[in-house]
């Protein structure tokens, strides 16, 4: 290999924009410039872009372009949908069941959640990452209002039951939110069929650009604004919406759909191969090899080796030792 070369295999942190999506994003920096709220011909061509990649991103998952709310990111969205929720909801009860095994963007939410006078529970994993579900069960009560649990892990790959645990919660009438940032674009995320009520995820996933996300919250759900100005995105996300972003993050969406399932034949048999060789060496451990795991991710941990030291060795390939948020 020669010493320059570098090889990205971080994609969880973030991808590239595709090129196609680059192109489509080009013309509402320049051309199509106008203000999507601006009530003339300009306006409303913006407008129109703007409710084409609203579509497009509903269709990734199953949803209505009515339940779209576009963010800058799925943190935000995570921001708007629990606390959105526990202003509206507070009287439908203060308990609130996740997991510790959430990114860091729910976990410090549900905290400032615990201040507010919050009850918190978070469920127990087993070695390989999977929710224990019986306790999950235990922990369900008439005072939980809401249940989190994040779809795929971003950090393992692990793909929880989340079908399951939305029909547990709905029997118990508790809503769902998940997380579905790692999911969407690598398996097919239907969010009626698993039964989500209010669901985060970003365009800079999948090959969208940064600064773009969206909150999917089902029409039966109610949340409390808590930001204030205009009365753009039904009055959730004050402020003139980012049109080339939204554009970007639309097209993004349609291609990860059209492609999904060739996507992820090739991304499995690509994981396959490098586990496999990873495997032949020595004191090398797949984490959760034998469960359901996204396509794309493989973790694993080697053992008898100063951590810092193999890092380091390896400054050519950019891998990552945790979220993006949290590995600092």
């Amino acid at each position: 290999m020669i010493k320059s070369e570098k090889i990205y295999l971080d994609y969880n942190a973030t991808t590239p924009v595709h090129e196609q999506v680059l192109e489509k994003m080009l013309p509402y920096f320049t051309q199509n410039f106008a203000n999507p709220h601006s009530d003339h011909a300009f306006g409303w061509d913006a407008s129109e872009a703007l409710e084409q990649a609203r579509k497009q991103v509903a269709a990734l998952i199953n949803g209505k372009s009515s339940e779209i709310t576009f963010t800058s990111g799925a943190t935000e969205a995570a921001n708007l949908a629990l606390i959105g929720f526990a202003k509206e909801n507070r009287n439908k009860g203060q308990h609130i069941i996740s997991c510790k095994t959430e990114h860091k963007a729910i976990l410090e939410t549900l905290n400032a959640l615990e201040k507010d006078g919050y009850d918190i529970s978070y469920v127990e994993v087993n070695g390989n990452g999977i929710v224990d579900l019986e306790q999950f069960q235990s922990l369900l009560c008439p005072d939980t209002s809401m249940v989190v649990m994040m779809l795929a892990n971003n950090e393992t790959g692990v793909i929880q039951d989340i079908t399951k645990i939305s029909e547990l919660a709905h029997q118990n009438a508790s809503v769902v939110m998940s997380d579905i940032t790692q999911a969407v674009g690598k398996i097919d995320v239907d969010i009626k069929a698993m039964g989500i009520d209010l669901a985060i995820f970003s365009s800079h996933k999948i090959y969208g650009p940064k600064g773009a996300g969206t909150l999917y919250s089902s029409s039966t759900i109610d949340l409390e604004r808590y930001m204030y100005g205009g009365n753009q995105e039904n009055g959730m996300r004050p402020g003139t919406v980012n049109v080339p972003a939204m554009v970007g993050f639309g097209f993004a969406a349609e291609l990860a759909q059209k492609g999904l399932q060739e996507t992820s034949e090739e991304l499995l048999l690509l994981r396959t191969n490098f586990e496999e060789q990873l495997q032949a060496l020595e004191d090398v451990q797949i984490t959760a090899k034998d469960q359901d795991r996204l396509p794309n991710t493989i973790s694993f941990s080697v053992h008898n080796v100063d951590g810092d030291a193999l890092y380091r060795r390896m400054n050519r390939i950019a891998i990552s030792r945790g979220s993006a948020c949290t590995s600092n």
